[in-house]
């Protein structure tokens, strides 16, 4: 429990620090007035003031936010207020958060790729190591040993074993092997493993590790953070339109995950944190109402009309979003409690 609310902490933070980092920048660059930097929500428990601008640390750590003067026409305005500036300049410290959380995850893969290096899984069904306790250990299983048939599935690539070990979970099954240029039958019982609830048998692929140097890395961290990003809006389209079961996690699922990265080891939670930026990134920049992409959008028309929304249609923008984000939240919540 303790090294899961410590990786929710870090990883929630590290993001929202970033994204808000970016919102503050550019409105300091911009010349509006911001009067408080803060990371998390509700009771302050510490906080400096430096200048105009006050910082500060709030209790619950899954947030943050930048109060800048005149976002609302309902505030005093003056020549430093965010709607007394340009569209320009207001559109660029709507979306400098979003892009900060690009740019995070581009600059912990760089680091990643370049401290840890990648490492390539072997397509090929061979065993490069097995879980300790695991059914394949338990029946001596070795690395270096190649699976040549399950039950009587016959294997050729790794991508095999799963789904010929699906339907004998907790039945016995033999698997035969292949071990120098010998092949021999081992009977074990799959067992199911408590995150994927899938049969298993306890083996891992062989792996190569490769180092890269610092520009490469960084050329790589570009590449995959790009990859990424299509992979995700692509899942994100057909979850839309329904080709995909809509999979998502609220901040429970969020903080199981977390926990079980970080018990993985420390770069695999900068993975996490990476990944997870992203999908920050993405997601505050859809064209929904009540998120930076949906005041985007108001921006971009406010700039071709030369004139703002007015009242009454934003207001009722902002309850369609409030609608949308609370309904999402609810059923990400109902998600993480049904796999709780």
């Amino acid at each position: 429990m303790g090294i899961t609310i410590l990786a929710t902490i870090f990883v929630f933070s590290l993001i929202i620090f970033v994204h808000e980092l970016g919102h503050f920048a550019t409105a300091k660059w911009a010349g509006m007035q911001v009067d408080e930097f803060a990371i998390g929500f509700g009771p302050k428990i510490w906080s400096v003031r430096r200048g105009e601008t006050e910082y500060s640390l709030r209790a619950v750590p899954l947030g943050g936010f930048n109060r800048i003067a005149g976002m609302s026409e309902d505030e005093t305005l003056n020549e430093r207020s965010f709607l007394s500036k340009s569209v320009t300049k207001r559109l660029i410290v709507i979306a400098a958060g979003g892009i900060m959380n690009f740019v995070l995850a581009i600059v912990l893969l760089w680091g990643l790729f370049f401290a840890v290096g990648t490492i390539t899984v072997s397509p090929e069904a061979v065993v490069g190591s097995t879980i300790a306790g695991s059914p394949a250990a338990q029946s001596g299983l070795e690395a270096g040993d190649r699976i040549v048939r399950i039950g009587n599935t016959d294997i050729s690539r790794w991508s095999d074993i799963s789904q010929a070990v699906a339907p004998y979970s907790h039945d016995v099954v033999t698997v035969e092997i292949e071990r120098d240029g010998q092949r021999q039958g081992v009977e074990m019982v799959p067992e199911i493993d408590s995150t994927s609830k899938k049969a298993m048998l306890g083996v891992m692929p062989l792996t190569t590790k490769e180092s890269h140097g610092f520009l490469e890395s960084g050329a790589m961290a570009v590449q995959r953070t790009g990859k990424i990003c299509r992979l995700m809006l692509v899942g994100l389209y057909q979850m839309v339109t329904g080709e995909e079961k809509a999979e998502v996690a609220g901040p429970i699922g969020v903080a199981q995950l977390a926990g079980q990265v970080a018990a993985s080891g420390f770069a695999n939670l900068l993975m996490f944190t990476a990944f997870l930026s992203l999908n920050l990134g993405i997601l505050n920049l859809l064209p929904v109402p009540l998120l930076d992409g949906g005041y985007i959008i108001l921006l971009i028309l406010e700039g071709i009309t030369r004139r703002r929304m007015p009242k009454r249609a934003l207001y009722y923008i902002q309850v369609t979003g409030a609608v949308l984000l609370g309904s999402l939240f609810l059923f990400a919540m109902f998600q993480d409690i049904s796999r709780f």
